[in-house]
């Protein structure tokens, strides 16, 4: 949202609320991101063309590849047919995980970075705190290295990125078939329940007593924890989210109960497990990188042939960012990035960069807002609203976005460069802008988001209000060959990166307080981690029982035959079985709820083509506008109004003169579905249908309840009644 506390951005929402797929992940779909990525089978891969072309040179490298090949045909020549087979073995291996079109060899240099580059490589080498490791680590590194090695060699962070996969592997996660194998109750969570993938992932905790996290992570963790009355941190509800995370699969939690809703306690307690788990991933990479760059600087002469010959050093993605929060508005940004830094070591944050300009970017009340009302009983007007409301949009509501944040040893810089940075702190539309910038622009670029490892969307209820589109099209960009080195190692960069399988290990992590059918695509097709997906599936007792005054709400079923065919099939049911029952009416005083931006322009087309005497109340509705809309509307110099779920969620407005409610589509947000009904005038006339098909259950069982809306979709009746 722009620049409004309640006029969402038009950027935000052209295209919006269509449908994406079935919620049941039974389809499959053609990878069409094999030709994205350039993946040929059977063809020599980047890296395979890269020592190729080195083999032509008079340099270190060329030697060292011309004396490897020796080597190896050697080894074919002289070794039994049993060695023979070995060798045949190991070149197999080699070429598995090396499958990488020629197309954009030509792009990448084969030199180190130089002077200029230094800002944008790996590990940036500016300073003496870049190029040295933590403390703890150093110490080990140089007095017990093999300890560390082996202590590293068995995390999760170590486990998922070494893991090399087989074509069949690729083949079978580019068809998106998941079938969950296991499934455990959820604790403090009544009525839901995990399920997973693969192996149930508390058999995948560590052992260790700091369940995966680098031991100075965990210590400052658990210091904080530790106030009067957090009670025990093994069993709390922070660390098992966190043991969670820490198995690097796909996470799709669709019953957070978000801050705003009287769910401080357990809002806080994820947030602080995810952000836990990209430091841990972030401080783990580094280790990782700073110790490569050690042992190098220790044998200069070896460190081509190190590459070259082990692999060992292969610790790069193209680019230098890691982890990416998606987030709806510029407060929660706040909330999240103040949290990160508590939950950062002291020795790692001695100076934190701009924190003083992104607290008044961020956390700043929206001048504008203020300035463009002219009614001076605004202030008055607002504390009338829900105290959600208030919450949720009390503080920054801006949703246009994008800052890098980067850690070093002893700071955290906020406003990086993108390239030089660890973290991507975006909203969907600020990052759809920079793609958009970049697809004009020749001069720009979105290649910061071809390495992104962790992607955590937080408060997708939120940005489902928005436009979902957008994080699509975020998605969908993640991962992809970029168009130019950014001056990274190219002798040092992942062999899946590659290979194109980078979508493969990127780890998503979606948080809402709801599921719908987009989010579930989502999670089904453009979420394909090899490491699996775990799900938190619901049953809901529904909201009826908080309706405030006894209404009868009349629920009519109408059939589809299909998902794509839902929405004609809506509006002819209403065309042809409720629009006659109103036409005619004198009364007036009809409100039809409508969920979705798409369904509204559909019925104020069909109003219009039926010379009706109707209003618009939408999210796009100019404030005089709704002024003069709700005065004729309740005077009766209107007899129908529009209005939407999304208008609700900005305005959270009180119409009245509602005497006839027709919900045509159900809300997302189940806590809406109350205040709707309540607009309803208490009189002995008043009365309100609502529209549902089979293809509404998602938000059918969270309106009436799980076990309600089971019977209904499959009863023979077509009409129910609810009081």
């Amino acid at each position: 949202m722009a620049k409004d506390a309640k006029k969402p951005s038009s950027k935000r929402r052209r295209a919006d609320d269509k449908i994406v797929d079935d919620p049941m992940p039974a389809t499959s779909v053609t990878d069409a991101s094999e030709e994205e990525t350039g993946v040929v089978y059977g063809e020599p891969s980047m890296y395979d063309n890269l020592l190729k072309a080195l083999g032509s040179g008079n340099n270190k490298p060329s030697k060292l590849h011309k004396r490897r090949q020796r080597e190896q045909e050697s080894i074919s020549d002289e070794d039994d047919s049993g060695s023979a087979s070995v060798s045949e073995e190991d070149n197999d291996h080699e070429v598995s995980h090396s499958k990488f079109s020629l197309g954009k060899t030509a792009a990448y240099e084969t030199t180190r970075p130089g002077p200029s580059d230094m800002d944008q490589s790996e590990e940036d080498a500016s300073g003496d705190e870049e190029e040295s490791f933590d403390e703890d680590d150093a110490h080990d590194f140089e007095n017990n290295s093999d300890t560390v090695n082996k202590r590293n060699d068995s995390s999760s962070f170590h486990l998922h990125l070494t893991h090399v996969l087989t074509n069949e592997e690729v083949d079978d996660l580019a068809k998106s078939k998941w079938k969950f194998k296991w499934e455990m109750p959820a604790v403090n969570m009544t009525m839901s329940k995990w399920v997973g993938t693969r192996e149930h992932f508390l058999k995948e905790v560590s052992s260790d007593l700091c369940y995966g996290l680098k031991e100075k992570l965990f210590k400052h963790w658990l210091n904080i924890f530790r106030t009067p009355g957090a009670g025990d941190f093994h069993s709390s509800r922070q660390r098992f989210f966190f043991s969670l995370c820490n198995t690097y699969q796909d996470i799709m939690h669709c019953n957070k109960k978000p801050f705003y809703l009287k769910g401080l306690e357990e809002d806080s307690s994820i947030m602080d497990a995810y952000i836990m788990h990209a430091l841990n991933h972030i401080y783990r990479t580094r280790d990782l990188v700073t110790k490569n760059d050690a042992k190098q600087k220790k044998n200069e002469d070896s460190k081509k042939e190190g590459i070259l010959d082990g692999g060992s050093f292969l610790d790069h993605g193209f680019t230098r960012p890691k982890v990416m929060f998606l987030l709806p508005l510029r407060s929660i940004a706040l909330r999240v990035v103040k949290r990160l830094i508590q939950l950062t070591p002291s020795s790692n944050k001695v100076n934190v960069e701009h924190f003083d300009r992104f607290s008044e970017e961020f956390g700043a009340e929206d001048a504008e807002d203020d300035a463009s009302k002219n009614d001076s009983s605004s202030k008055s007007q607002k504390s009338l609203k829900p105290a959600d409301f208030r919450l949720l949009f009390g503080g920054n509501h801006d949703d246009h976005f994008a800052v890098g944040i980067k850690f070093t040893k002893k700071s955290i810089k906020l406003y990086s460069d993108f390239y030089s940075s660890d973290v991507i702190l975006a909203s969907p539309l600020g990052l759809v802008t920079k793609i958009g910038e970049a697809e004009i622009e020749k001069d720009k670029d979105v290649d910061y988001l071809s390495s992104i490892e962790v992607l955590i969307v937080d408060h997708a209820d939120v940005i489902a209000m928005q436009n979902w589109s957008h994080v699509n099209t975020v998605v969908e960009q993640l991962n992809h060959t970029p168009s130019k080195q950014h001056g990274t190692d190219i002798m040092r960069i992942r062999p899946w990166y590659l290979d194109g399988q980078a979508r493969f290990y990127r780890q998503t992590i979606l948080l809402s307080s709801f599921l719908n059918p987009e989010m579930n695509a989502l999670f089904n097709r453009l979420c394909v981690n090899y490491e699996g997906k775990v799900k938190l599936l619901i049953e809901y007792k529904g909201v009826l029982a908080k309706v405030p005054h006894q209404v009868k709400q009349v629920y009519e079923r109408f059939d589809a035959s299909s998902i794509t065919e839902a929405d004609d099939a809506r509006l002819d049911y209403f065309a042809k079985k409720v629009f006659p029952k109103i036409k005619d009416s004198l009364e007036g005083g009809t409100m039809l709820f409508i969920s979705s931006y798409f369904e509204f322009i559909r019925i104020r087309n069909f109003l219009k083509s039926q010379n009706a005497s109707f209003c618009l109340l939408g999210e796009y509705t100019k404030p005089r506008d709704i002024s003069r809309a709700r005065v004729w509307f309740f005077e009766g110099n209107r007899k129908i109004m529009l209005y939407t779920e999304r208008a609700h969620f900005y305005h959270r407005y009180k119409i009245r003169g509602v005497r006839n409610l027709i919900i045509y589509s159900l809300p997302e947000r189940k806590e809406f579905y109350p205040e709707i009904i309540d607009m309803l005038e208490s009189s002995k006339n008043t009365a309100c249908s609502v529209l549902f098909s089979r293809f509404d259950h998602l938000r059918l069982e969270r309106i009436v309840g799980t076990s309600a809306a089971k019977q209904i979709l499959s009863s023979d009746k077509d009409m129910f009644i609810f009081c």
